[in-house]
């Protein structure tokens, strides 16, 4: 064993083949240096398992290709780019939603060069980074005021801390609803300091309920739209209008979690009723909170809009600086509003409506265009063909929805299905899918057309790989 041990090349004769790899260029010399130490502290193990028994094994020109694919693999960032072919237009496991050319255009022009996140141009002094949206926000909504913090989850705990911290928050218990990752509106309430006053039964909960449980201690009445599920059959809630003409009778202001709250009206594709942040602010709610990443295709942000008076004490409150928004997600928000100013606009340039709103016709002409392309490139390797299918929303939206599309379905001829799945996600730009009746299946909703040699390449090399 001591013997192999000798005959492992040397770090530097690895660092001297790969230096030239262009593949590598830019790569920090340390980090290269660090990894082809790990590669060879790979052999070493190898070496100790049994696993090399010979000399041969252990020259450099059998180890230099694979110590050149382990550091090609090993130096790509962490984070990078995935193809999205599952069909699920906002994949939280994926990015969520993707934004419109204009907002990325704009958070590479806010990243590039200095801006005036906080200075207003007018006097010169220091401005507000909230001036850059919430004009647009009450433009679009209807609002009196607005404010945006990094995510929904932060824009209920700032509500809450500013306006019941200390009382009581009379909620419906249907509608305490947890979202991924575990987090719940209790334990959100209960980090903000409010005391939760839950009422009604799960299935059916009534005005009355709500008037016996307001108190000398009550705060305020909050409403949880409950956008990532549905209950069905035997069930009653109580109507936002309704709620709202009870805090005005009690001198309490409401506040309405929309989750994934939406500017734009799906009903006349065929969805099921889903409020717009207009529609609910127009039942007179003072506080309302929504995420900007789902439905609004826009950045990850919480945004809060309502009565000036609220949204004023919300502002001043000391958590609202640890929850702001950086320039990028400003600069990508202000830009996706924007487009909202024109309803059919947004629906065409923000991927996210464009991707929800595709026909099954235009789904089917891609599908059979890629399945074309793939029948060809794949000969050999897999059976290729076109089925019906469904894509879904996501991202905790419209849960009962089916979208109605066309699934490519890829049959590998020489190896299974899931070995085929897990080397698409091994691909320098991996690719995502999913598996249906032992097909990797790729639905063109949430492919671009630019993808399509993309996917075409990383399925040929996976299963010509495999078939070797």
């Amino acid at each position: 064993m001591s013997s192999l041990f000798r005959h492992i090349p040397s770090v530097d004769r690895f660092l001297l083949e790969l230096e030239g790899d262009q593949a590598l260029a830019g790569l920090p010399r340390q980090l290269l240096k660090d990894l082809v130490a790990e590669f060879l502290d790979l052999c070493r193990e190898e070496i100790r398992a049994g696993i090399v028994t010979d000399e041969s094994a252990l020259s450099f020109a059998t180890l230099a290709a694979r110590a050149g694919a382990y550091v090609r693999a090993r130096s790509r960032p962490h984070f990078r780019r995935v193809v999205n072919a599952t069909g699920v237009v906002i994949h939280t496991n994926l990015g969520r939603s993707i934004l419109a050319a204009e907002a990325v255009a704009a958070v590479a022009e806010g990243c590039r060069h200095y801006s005036n996140l906080e200075m207003d141009l007018d006097t010169g002094q220091r401005g507000s980074r909230y001036s850059h949206v919430e004009k647009l926000l009450c433009r679009l909504t209807g609002a009196e005021a607005g404010l945006v913090v990094n995510n929904n989850a932060a824009a209920v705990l700032l509500v809450l801390d500013t306006l019941a911290r200390g009382r009581e928050v009379v909620v419906s218990r249907g509608q305490l609803v947890e979202i991924g990752g575990s987090f719940r509106i209790p334990e959100v309430m209960k980090k903000s300091g409010a005391v939760l006053r839950e009422v009604g039964a799960t299935n059916r909960t009534h005005l009355r309920d709500y008037e016996g449980a307001i108190g000398a201690d009550t705060a305020m009445l909050m409403k949880v739209h409950t956008s990532n599920y549905r209950i069905i059959g035997f069930h009653k809630e109580v109507e936002l209008p309704e709620l709202v003409a009870l805090g005005r009778e009690r001198g309490l202001p409401v506040f309405e979690d929309l989750g994934s709250g939406n500017l734009f009206d799906f009903s006349p594709y065929g969805f099921m009723p889903e409020p717009t942040v207009q529609q609910v602010l127009k039942s007179g709610v003072d506080v309302l909170s929504f995420s900007g990443d789902k439905l609004l295709g826009g950045p990850q942000a919480g945004i809060i809009v309502g009565r000036k008076a609220y949204i004023d004490l919300i502002k001043k409150n000391q958590l609202n600086r640890a929850l702001r928004i950086d320039k990028m997600t400003l600069a990508a928000l202000e830009a996706t509003l924007r487009l909202y100013l024109d309803p059919e606009l947004a629906r065409r340039k923000v991927p996210t409506l464009a991707m929800i709103t595709a026909g099954r016709e235009e789904l089917t002409a891609r599908a059979r265009r890629l399945g074309r392309r793939l029948s060809k490139e794949l000969t050999g390797l897999a059976e290729v063909r076109v089925k019906p299918g469904f894509s879904r929303v996501g991202g905790g939206s419209f849960p009962e929805q089916d979208l109605p599309t066309a699934l490519v379905a890829v049959r590998p001829l020489s190896t299974d299905v899931e070995t085929l799945r897990q080397g698409l996600l091994a691909e320098d730009i991996p690719v995502a899918g999913r598996v249906e009746d032992g097909a990797f299946c790729l639905d063109p909703r949430t492919l671009m057309n630019e993808e399509f040699a993309l996917v075409a390449g990383a399925l040929r090399a996976v299963l010509a790989g495999g078939a070797k």
